[in-house]
């Protein structure tokens, strides 16, 4: 069975649509397994409370699966503190490599 990563970057409706993705991967089992990277503009929505967002954040934690932030991101433009509050904050550079390496299907949205 198929193991997706899903990267999700954008700040806006595209953002919507991997998290409902993931969620529902999760919810129904379509794959083995899902992880969760937020990578880009997202991270400064989640990390400021976007309501849009948040929800599935939550969401995603109550099926097991906390999304992984980019520090390198939230350390540069100082909300690092803040979207620790909703996420797990890590440099995912080795991260997202090490989930391709096992075979994770990588999903960009």
């Amino acid at each position: 069975m198929v193991k997706a990563l899903v990267i999700i970057s954008s700040d806006d409706d595209k953002a919507l649509v991997g998290f409902m993705w993931a969620t529902n991967a999760l919810k129904h089992g379509w794959v083995e397994d899902v992880e969760v990277i937020l990578f880009g503009p997202i991270e400064r929505a989640v990390a400021e409370g976007d309501g849009r967002f948040l929800p599935w954040v939550e969401k995603l934690k109550e099926s097991g699966k906390l999304p992984i932030a980019c520090r390198r991101l939230a350390e540069m433009e100082g909300f690092e503190v803040s979207l620790k509050k909703y996420t797990r904050v890590e440099y995912v550079g080795k991260i997202i490599a090490d989930y391709l390496e096992k075979g994770y299907v990588p999903m960009t949205f």
